[in-house]
């Protein structure tokens, strides 16, 4: 029986259409896409390629999704995983895209596979997708083919890739969870200044009794909202909005943000930790690939993920270019902790560097972990007794007058 043969998409314009045919010449079953503006063109080009068509119909299209760093990540391994298993790399290519949910990465892994056909190395085909294959990606994936050992390569970037999106999952977890929170908050004190307030100013204001100084304030307040808060809405979202525009167009601010980042209380120490982490990673895993040490600097610059280790690792490329040795550059930094100098040192003295980086990303990676899960255990409380003593006040203010009254008639 003739297994089937699946026939990549071609990059063009027009309606795809799916197939299923018979090769002329090796009578072989063959599947897959062509693009034409009808059906008559569709069946006149796969004619040319020598393809009796068996089937053909109009592919419906799907809804594409963005693609996150996540596909990404599990496309590495796959692509990995398939070929450590002898899988060529077309094949692993074709794996990999046909079976993704996500019709925009289908797309771009069959552009991929399409430019490697077509006698494009594969660091250079990724690096046409810089949006999601960056300087370090290929890099290492050129490091693999110029050594052969392209294989080896993709599983320490698999395992590169899931550590890194693991650890920025855990920080954006901590800094997420209290910004939701406080959202929610003032969410919830806006509802109550503009609709329930109001009702028992009604009530009071028909009882005609003096409000205690508690609740005459609450009732200004609530006055103020009631008049004006459509306003406060709308300039609270075009502020959030236009800060994060402004963060994404400005380098200054994101340099600003990145600084005081780093000086946070609490929050300040788990971005700090996570981006060594990341930093260590990254530098082990590039010059393991055997990436001269001046070559991995400049890659790990760019993918340091703050902009004040980015500027840092460019001075210690520079005094690495001189001559300086990569621990005596780290510590005239001030940004690395004694604990990572001292690996990088024993590393540098015995020929191990990328062995004593990673043991250091390892330590860093797990101290984030815990400190997340602490950070949790210990936000969730505070941030229910400040919601509690928020809406406390407000309840205290409202029913106030109603205890003053009970008290004047008993």
């Amino acid at each position: 029986m003739n297994k089937p043969v699946a026939v990549s998409k071609a990059k063009s314009t027009g309606i795809s259409y799916s197939f299923e045919g018979k090769n002329i010449k090796t009578e072989q079953i063959v599947r897959g896409e062509v693009v034409a503006k009808d059906e008559a063109e569709a069946r006149a080009k796969l004619n040319r390629r020598q393809i009796r068509v068996i089937q053909i119909s109009k592919v419906k299209k799907q809804r594409q999704k963005k693609i996150s760093p996540a596909d990404i990540t599990v496309f590495t391994r796959q692509l990995s995983t398939m070929m450590k298993s002898g899988l060529p790399m077309m094949q692993a290519f074709d794996i990999a895209a046909k079976g993704h949910s996500n019709p925009a990465m289908t797309q771009m892994l069959m552009q991929i596979r399409s430019d490697v056909e077509q006698g494009t190395s594969l660091a250079d085909s990724f690096a046409k997708h810089p949006k999601y294959f960056d300087r370090f990606y290929c890099n290492l994936v050129r490091a693999g083919e110029t050594g052969g050992v392209l294989e080896a390569i993709l599983d320490k970037l698999a395992v590169y890739k899931e550590k890194t999106q693991g650890i920025k999952k855990k920080v954006k977890s901590a800094l997420t969870y209290p910004v939701v929170v406080v959202v929610v908050a003032i969410a919830l004190v806006i509802v109550m200044m503009m609709f329930v307030l109001p009702s028992f100013g009604k009530v009071y204001e028909g009882m005609g009794v003096p409000l205690p100084g508690l609740t005459q304030f609450m009732m200004n307040i609530s006055n103020f909202f009631v008049h004006f808060g459509v306003f406060i809405i709308i300039a609270l979202i075009a502020g959030v909005i236009g800060l994060i525009k402004w963060y994404q167009n400005s380098d200054d601010l994101k340099k600003r943000f990145d600084y005081m980042l780093l000086k946070m209380p609490i929050f300040g120490q788990i971005v700090r930790k996570a981006t060594i982490a990341r930093w260590a990673r990254t530098t082990a895993t590039l010059f393991a690939a055997g990436v001269p040490l001046v070559e991995v600097l400049d890659s790990v610059a760019g993918a340091a993920g703050n902009i004040r280790y980015e500027e840092a690792t460019q001075e210690i490329r520079a005094k690495v270019n001189q001559g300086i040795s990569l621990t005596s550059a780290m510590q005239a930094t001030e940004l690395f902790p004694n604990m990572v100098m001292q690996m990088a040192s024993i590393g540098e003295e015995s020929g191990s560097l990328d062995d004593m980086l990673n043991k250091s990303a390892e330590f860093y990676e797990e101290d984030v972990d815990t400190a997340v899960s602490q950070l949790s255990s210990l936000m969730e409380p505070i941030i229910m007794v400040v919601l509690g003593l928020i809406v406390g006040v407000i309840l205290v203010a409202m029913y106030l007058p109603l205890f003053n009254i009970g008290n004047a008639v008993g």
